[in-house]
């Protein structure tokens, strides 16, 4: 399988991606970011728009209908629930590669 030019995912964009495994428009992406990350990622507007535009471009999620016509409503795509797969697939191999790492050194005997 070739590898997937769009990874590695920034913080940001992969909780993005999380968040929108639920449609959702901009005031509750930034409230699901937050609560997701335990609060560590914040997303001020300008910055989750941009975010959600370029998203869009990569076709990693799609605005859907929405009953409000002023919201814009979001949901992940097949191709950006795949690369939130890689991407998740990369962390846990680099987290397994680093417990390795730990238990084969003298610092933890």
């Amino acid at each position: 399988m070739a590898k997937n030019p769009r990874l590695p995912l920034t913080e940001t964009v992969y909780y993005i991606l999380l968040a929108l495994h639920q449609p959702g428009h901009g005031y509750l992406i930034m409230s699901r970011v937050e609560e997701m990350s335990g609060g560590t990622v914040r997303l001020a507007p300008g910055t989750l728009y941009g975010a959600l535009e370029n998203l869009m471009r990569q076709g990693l999620i799609a605005r859907i209908p929405s009953d409000e016509p002023r919201r814009k409503v979001y949901q992940i795509t097949v191709a950006g629930e795949q690369t939130a797969v890689e991407d998740t697939h990369r962390m846990r191999h680099m987290i397994a590669v680093y417990r390795q790492t730990r238990e084969g050194s003298s610092h933890d005997r």
